[in-house]
């Protein structure tokens, strides 16, 4: 097979979560157990870092993978969705792995995957893990595809599990209660090693501190351990004041960092508490820190996450699609001098798209589209419900064109932000 003969395969073969959702979704290790047993178990051949959350994963996982690849390692790193092409979410050391590799591993497990029918995503957490085994990685960080117990990458044994925060997300199957969706995030836990929490509510707190005395794993809360805060925007980075909570070591640190969202210094307090951690493991200066933090967007090629496309009109592109993530988003569109804002909005259907509209500011000016996936949710039909609720728009008939217009009817000093779906990020042309 070809590259694209492959990438077909795969798509038109497999049940896909971005095409078809939740029926997509198989939980359960049985296939992807088999399918690594046919490749001689390669979770079991390179260290790992496990990283589960409702919002923050991937953020979390690129600057964890930045930091470690600045310190000199050798870095795989698995996240998914893709953005633009699907060797993004197989990394190594910020290369992402070879057409030529995608296409030689389908070829060769053609016939395992007829044999076991396993799911899409199932296919590519056995190609990361043996692209990171043949390749022979010091560490690979793996981020959960969508809860934690049940997913395909909870067949590693790391060295360390982050979970970065629980939200309302994907209630369909992880449950519809806050500590149902902790419990659900906690199963990446693993007797005897340890786990870092990036974000704790009284709701979540006794899931994540049960679940760890049963294993035996040791709790460490990031918010107890650093402390960020923001020190504003200067040469179109954020500046961060990174301060250790009591021990020994660097006390403070002053990180720049090119992810603008506000939400990031939570995400940066989480992966200092896991360098603490990893500390027995790898060796991580401060220099180390601060030159991964700085160049993480270059060093792993993350998109999407409060992404700064242009100036005069400013225009910001960010893949948050649930309300914690909305919430987030919005924060950090405050702290932006602006005149008005413009809302380039779509979503797909099986997200509480009222109560994430209720989140968005009605004096904004919105312009209504979707994506090209069959998830998403039609354009006339989000304009109806947001027109319902006070918030007016046009529609359409893609992302592009969407933009297209709020830059044509938005001054230099407004501020325009992209936003409601990954897929509807992963359509600018500009991205």
């Amino acid at each position: 097979m070809t590259y694209d003969e492959a990438i077909s395969y795969l798509y038109d073969r497999l049940p896909v979560f971005h095409r078809v959702g939740v029926s997509a979704y198989k939980p359960g290790l049985t296939n992807v157990l088999a399918l690594c047993a046919a490749l001689g178990d390669p979770q079991t051949q390179f260290k790992s870092i496990h990283v589960a959350g409702t919002n923050g994963k991937g953020s979390t996982s690129h600057l964890l993978a930045s930091i470690l690849q600045a310190a000199g390692y050798r870095v795989g790193l698995y996240t998914s969705p893709h953005l633009k092409s699907f060797i993004e979410r197989i990394q190594l050391n910020g290369v992402p792995i070879a057409e030529a590799d995608v296409a030689q591993f389908v070829t060769e497990q053609q016939a395992t995957i007829e044999q076991i029918e396993p799911s899409f995503f199932e296919v590519t957490v056995a190609m990361a893990f043996a692209h990171f085994a043949r390749h022979q990685v010091d560490v690979a960080v793996i981020e959960v595809g969508l809860g934690g117990r049940l997913d395909s990458t909870n067949i590693i044994t790391p060295l360390l599990s982050v979970i970065t925060n629980i939200g309302w997300d994907h209630m369909n199957v992880l449950g519809d209660t806050l500590p149902a969706i902790a419990a659900e995030k906690a199963g990446i836990i693993k007797p005897g090693i340890p786990v870092v929490i990036g974000e704790v509510i009284d709701e979540t707190a006794l899931v994540f501190e049960a679940i760890a005395a049963q294993n035996n794993a040791p709790l460490y809360r990031a918010e107890a351990s650093w402390q960020c805060t923001d020190d504003g925007l200067a040469n179109g980075v954020r500046q961060l004041a990174c301060k250790r909570l009591g021990g020994e070591g660097h006390q403070l640190l002053q990180i720049e960092l090119p992810l603008l969202g506000l939400y990031q210094l939570r995400n940066v307090q989480t992966v200092l508490t896991a360098l603490d951690h990893l500390a027995p493991h790898f060796s991580i200066d401060r220099s180390a820190i601060e030159r991964g933090s700085r160049d993480v967007v270059k060093q792993t090629n993350l998109k999407g996450r409060f992404q700064w496309l242009q100036s005069r009109p400013t225009v910001i592109a960010d893949t948050a699609h649930n309300k914690p993530g909305i919430e987030a988003v919005m924060a950090s569109c405050a702290s932006l001098p602006h005149t008005a804002l413009h809302l380039v909005l779509g979503f797909v259907r099986d997200k509480d798209v009222g109560e994430v509209l209720a989140l968005l500011p009605l004096d904004a000016h919105y312009y209504f589209c979707q994506a090209d996936s069959p998830r998403a949710l039609p354009t006339q039909e989000l304009r109806n419900m947001a027109a319902r609720t006070g918030r007016v728009g046009e529609g359409y008939s893609s992302v592009d064109e969407a933009l297209a217009q709020a830059l044509r009817q938005a001054s230099p000093t407004d501020l325009i932000l992209v936003t409601g779906s990954t897929y509807v990020v992963a359509e600018l042309t500009s991205l």
